[in-house]
């Protein structure tokens, strides 16, 4: 006997209740057509409304923002292009961030990104301040710009990108140098924060005085120039720093204002790679300020992998983001890859036992050295804060070492501390704060 084949079952199923086939086939066909025409014609009506969007932005540039807010069409648009933000965050925190206004200081590599996100993230105000043109080599690092772009201002090339992407944002863009005389003007309008990308150290350091002193909060990026290691690019206050040369330096100068903490930087943790200033040919050498763009500003850089600045302003997008909405539990963490900090503060500490109390055989190991400088002091002298000159010591001297018995000084602090007398009262040697 023949087997019966799933075409044959059809076929007798289909014999049989031929008029209910028909009507379940027609049925399903309709149903098909619809659903199929309903989304043709709301991909349509979406992408009417989107090009409706951009026509009414370039339009009417001056009423935008009015046009913006009174119209229901628009603004079930912009919630569409900003829906996974809201859902991330939340109408209210989402809702913060629209209304935020925020200043980047720097278009270069680290700060159109930054910009780029937080326009994607949904900030309607941001004013962007660069002096600087778009060129050639910068093209592997910025993030809007293209050939097109070379020669033009980057600012004018940022806010030309931006507005294919995001209309209804107020992009200000200023082609000017920041100074610390100009500076009332370009901060001006109460910003909710201010980002920091100026590879320049003294107008850095000017910015960040000026910011610190009119408690305007800012988020500063440190040097991405000979860095490659995307796990070392760390947040953390200047005063927490490692292994970057111009947060260095920054701290070392901001010290001298008085200003010791307080200022939020990314940073890479990386040592520097090996590399050298961008060369100038022979006979540009003694001409070397003619090829800058402007006097006291380098004409020589170093090289820069283009992932890395890019990697800082996202950094710096997200930290403002999470700081403007308010989000919770939000502090990012010091870095802890310090091994070499906690190899050079442990053998100070053998140093220190050996020659101050005689001990040979220190329980503590870089690892245990590592736990109570991160975790029991963060990284901050007991005394005074935090500091680059850190040593662990002894806090009561006749007292073995031990975890509950180790505390983090300056080495200036412990050297003292060491040579007290035994019988001294340390509360009332040191206040009752300490």
């Amino acid at each position: 006997m023949a087997s019966i084949t799933t075409a044959d079952r059809i076929s007798d199923f289909l014999h049989k209740h031929e008029h209910v086939a028909k009507l379940t086939l027609t049925a399903v066909a309709a149903s098909a057509l619809t659903a199929t025409t309903i989304l043709s014609y709301q991909t349509a009506r979406r992408r009417f409304q989107a090009r409706a969007l951009v026509r009414d932005a370039k339009r009417h540039p001056s009423s935008k923002k009015h046009s913006l807010n009174q119209s229901p069409l628009n603004e079930t648009l912009i919630d569409e292009q900003l829906s996974q933000t809201i859902e991330f965050l939340g109408k209210e925190r989402a809702e913060k961030i629209q209304n935020s206004f925020v200043i980047i200081v720097g278009a270069g590599g680290v700060g159109s990104w930054a910009a780029l996100m937080l326009l994607r993230a949904g900030i309607k105000k941001i004013r962007i301040i660069d002096f600087d043109q778009v060129t050639l080599s910068s093209l592997n690092r910025h993030a809007v710009a293209t050939l097109d772009d070379v020669g033009t201002p980057k600012v004018k090339a940022i806010k030309k990108h931006f507005e294919k992407i995001a209309p209804f944002v107020q992009v200000d863009s200023r082609i000017e140098l920041f100074t610390k005389d100009n500076a009332d003007g370009l901060l001006s309008g109460s910003p909710d924060y201010i980002v920091d990308a100026i590879d320049n150290i003294d107008t850095k350091l000017d910015l960040i005085k000026y910011c610190y002193d009119c408690k305007l909060k800012v988020i500063s990026s440190m040097g991405a120039g000979a860095k490659a290691d995307p796990s070392r690019v760390q947040i953390a206050d200047i005063s927490e720093t490692l292994e970057d040369q111009l947060a260095r330096a920054v701290r070392k100068k901001l010290k001298k204002m008085n200003i010791e903490s307080g200022v939020p930087v990314v940073y890479s943790a990386e040592k520097p790679h090996h590399v050298k200033l961008l060369p100038l040919e022979e006979e540009r050498v003694k001409e070397a300020d003619d090829f800058a763009a402007l006097p006291d500003f380098r004409s020589r850089i170093l090289p820069v992998l283009g992932t890395l600045p890019s990697m800082f302003g996202m950094a710096i997008a997200s930290f403002v983001i999470l700081k403007l909405a308010e989000y919770p539990n939000f502090e990012p963490l010091t870095i802890k890859l310090r091994d070499g900090l906690y190899a050079r503060i442990h053998r100070d500490l053998l140093a220190r036992e050996s020659n101050q109390y005689k001990n040979k055989n220190c329980p503590l190991d870089p690892r245990d050295v590592g736990y109570i400088y991160e975790e029991i002091w963060q990284g901050r002298s007991v005394l005074s804060g935090p500091s680059e000159r850190v040593a662990l010591t002894r806090w009561i001297r006749d007292k073995p070492l031990s975890y509950i018995n180790t505390v983090c000084m300056t080495k200036e602090e412990a050297k003292a501390h060491d040579k007290l007398p035994a019988d001294v009262d340390l509360r009332q040697h040191y206040g009752d704060g300490k």
